[in-house]
Formats: structure tokens, sequence, C-alpha cells
């Protein structure tokens, strides 16, 4: 629960993330409670910041691993997939910015449609059936 408070990550998305061996092996009290060191809230707090910037876990574990690394290439490969996901971004961006302008178009002609009343088959509708 304390890890959970101070990473912003819930209990269970901790314990998914520990299985699927996004953390180390997490220590553990006699009675078979968790106990988590600073460098685990760390990893946790890193592992939410990069999902805020949704990142899919495969890329997070390609970023975790690179970064303790002691290959001195590991800075380069932390790029490489930043840049990765920049296009991704992009390509999201550009999807969007289309679905925005079918939409307004579509609100459009259901506008024009309805300047002297409401009309008896919706634009919109036929529209997205098209």
């Amino acid at each position: 629960g304390l890890a959970a408070e101070k990473t912003g990550c819930s209990v269970a998305t901790i314990r998914y993330y520990e299985e699927i061996g996004l953390l180390g092996r997490i220590g553990r009290t006699a009675n078979g409670r968790r106990t988590y060191g600073w460098p685990d809230i760390g990893r946790l707090r890193l592992i939410r910041r990069l999902r805020d910037l949704d990142f899919g876990l495969e890329a997070i574990r390609a970023l975790v691993e690179a970064m303790h690394s002691p290959d001195s290439t590991a800075c380069l490969e932390v790029r490489d997939l930043a840049l990765g996901h920049i296009a991704i971004i992009r390509s999201r961006r550009a999807e969007l910015d289309a679905l925005e302008a079918s939409l307004t178009d579509l609100a459009a002609s259901c506008s024009d449609a309805c300047r002297n009343g409401r009309s008896p088959e919706c634009t919109i509708i036929q529209g997205m059936s098209a």
C-alpha cells in the first residue's frame, strides 16, 4: 500500500509489474509481506511516468534494461526508443487530425440539412454508413 501511495500505481499494478519482471526481486518480510526499497520506488515512478507518456510495456522493459546496462551505448538505445515513440505519436496525431476533419464535415452537413428544422434522415449516420 505504501509503495502504491508513493508511486501513483495501484497495488494490483505493482504486483503485475513484479509478475512480468519489470521490477527486480522484491524482498519479503517474515510474514510474507512485500518490502519495497527506494530503488524499487524509483523504478515504479519511472514506469508510471513512461506509461503516462504512452510507452508500451515492452518498450518500458527495453528502456529499463538499457538504463541499467553497463554498456556505453545504452544512451543511444534509449534515444532510439524515444525517437521511435515520437514517430508513433506523430502517426496517431495524423490519424486523429483526419478523424477530426471527418467529424467536422459530418457535423457541418447535419447543420446544413437541419437548418430549417429537423431533417427526416440523419446526415451524420448516412455519412458514417457510406
